[in-house]
């Protein structure tokens, strides 16, 4: 029998759901040019493209938005997101801007120069844009497994091949150690606090800052709760306070762990640092006291960040991601285990061997969920992490070939998730006759965002 597990909580407002027919669908994929994130909302009935800024704000929420003090400067409602921000993460200087990739792209602007190294577990896809938009390089060092069998902590760095890199001709190139909690890219997996703290001694050791990533700090904090038995009496805020001071400096969508629509943050100790960000955040998102966002926005952030820590919320987005991973594999998908909180991940390549990889077989699973039942998930394989090769031969690969079912907070019932597991065996059991893609265009970076495609014809 499934483990049993219940959303903790009730639902209050509603909203109706598209279910367009085959003949729809078809031709969404087609105008779409075969990119979901091209295909309209309302041609959409199960939304798994994303995690963030797609959740259900609770009713405190909506009651503290009605509060917020619309002052271009100084207003209160910056003053109590600067609290909340400051008494979870104990970093002195708190800067609001309006989403992650805005922080990403001041941090980087100020850390790196052309040339430089950021090193990370896994940079994900704006992050590592975003170095490279200063000339700098980003590289991944992410643990693996000789054994191949799955990791508790699959997402934390690589210790051993960090210090080799520190040690090399190249290490004075490296300007930043970046965790990123948790790894997105990698699975959705958890740091381990041990690997945190190894991290904080290398970078004392080198003299390099050590940065979080932190979109989803409360997951991972909870899910640390679970897998080290030194950490199991603790809560979850208690965790993720250790986390935060255990880095130089954070940045983080407040998309996803605070539970927002829009919202972002840089959060850290060397004030001159941050007085460069202030500065850099005037003349591209606003003053530096709401950074692109309305009073409203800090509020209804500030709140949601005060319920994200709830154990029994944490519990419940960790049960319901292993409930749905374990039917997606009984459905006939090979899933990525263990499961974290936010999504989960499945191995396109293993389910359609017969498709390489340069022919995207992470997209051919994701358009055929679509044209299956309207559900949109997302590529995390060679479309979104490959490179071209500037040869002009086949793209470079991915590491891995991943579909991501991403699970919106606090919106979809077990339901609605029983929908897409059906819909995934009916995939599943015609996966041999899926095609692969080609793209028809794409941009010069970022384009699994923008780029057509064409499916292969037999």
């Amino acid at each position: 029998m499934p483990p049993i597990f219940m959303e903790p909580f009730r639902i209050k407002a509603v909203e109706p759901l598209a279910f367009p027919t085959v003949e729809e669908r078809q031709l969404a994929l087609t105008n779409a040019g075969y990119n979901l994130f091209r295909i309209p909302a309302r041609q959409i009935t199960i939304d798994l493209l994303t995690d963030s800024g797609t959740g259900a704000m609770s009713a405190s929420q909506w009651a503290a938005m009605m509060s917020g003090d619309e002052s271009y400067a100084g207003a209160r409602s910056f003053e109590r997101f600067e609290s909340v921000v400051g008494d979870l993460t104990g970093y002195r200087e708190v800067i609001p801007v309006h989403q992650g990739r805005a922080a990403e792209r001041l941090v980087f602007s100020s850390l790196l120069e052309p040339g430089d190294i950021s090193v990370s577990n896994t940079h994900f896809d704006t992050t590592r844009a975003n170095v490279e938009h200063v000339g700098a390089q980003a590289i991944d060092m992410v643990v693996s497994s000789e054994t191949n069998e799955p990791l508790e902590f699959g997402g934390d760095l690589d210790i051993d091949a960090v210090t080799k890199l520190l040690e090399s001709e190249d290490g004075s190139r490296v300007r930043c150690v970046v965790l990123t909690i948790t790894n997105n890219a990698g699975g959705g997996q958890p740091v381990s606090m041990a690997n945190v703290r190894a991290a904080r001694a290398l970078c004392d050791r080198f003299n390099v800052p050590l940065w979080l990533d932190a979109s989803r700090f409360a997951e991972n904090a909870y899910l640390v709760t679970e897998r080290d038995p030194d950490y199991a009496h603790l809560s979850p805020r208690a965790v993720a306070e250790e986390t935060f001071r255990l880095a130089d400096g954070c940045w983080a969508s407040l998309k996803k762990d605070a539970i927002a629509n829009m919202g972002g943050v840089i959060a850290l100790q060397d004030s001159a640092l941050a007085e460069r960000l202030r500065q850099l955040l005037i003349t591209t998102e606003g003053f530096s006291t709401y950074g692109g966002l309305a009073g409203r926005d800090l509020e209804a952030i500030a709140q949601g960040l005060l319920e994200v820590t709830d154990t029994e919320y944490l519990r419940y987005r960790a049960q319901a991601a292993r409930w749905f991973g374990a039917e997606l594999e009984q459905a006939g998908l090979p899933v990525q285990n263990p499961t974290g909180c936010h999504a989960v991940y499945v191995d396109a390549a293993a389910l359609l061997p017969h498709i390489p990889v340069q022919h995207f077989p992470g997209q051919a699973l994701a358009c055929a969920l679509y044209e299956q039942a309207a559900i949109r998930t997302c590529e995390l394989g060679t479309l979104a992490f490959g490179a071209v090769d500037p040869a002009g031969g086949p793209d470079i690969a991915a590491p891995k070939e991943l579909v991501r079912f991403a699970l919106p907070r606090r919106v979809y019932t077990r339901n609605h998730l029983e929908y897409v597991i059906e819909a995934a065996a009916t995939v599943a059991a015609k996966s041999e006759e899926l095609p692969g893609y080609s793209i028809v265009s794409q941009p010069s970076a970022l384009r699994h965002f923008s780029a057509h495609l064409a499916p292969i014809s037999a």
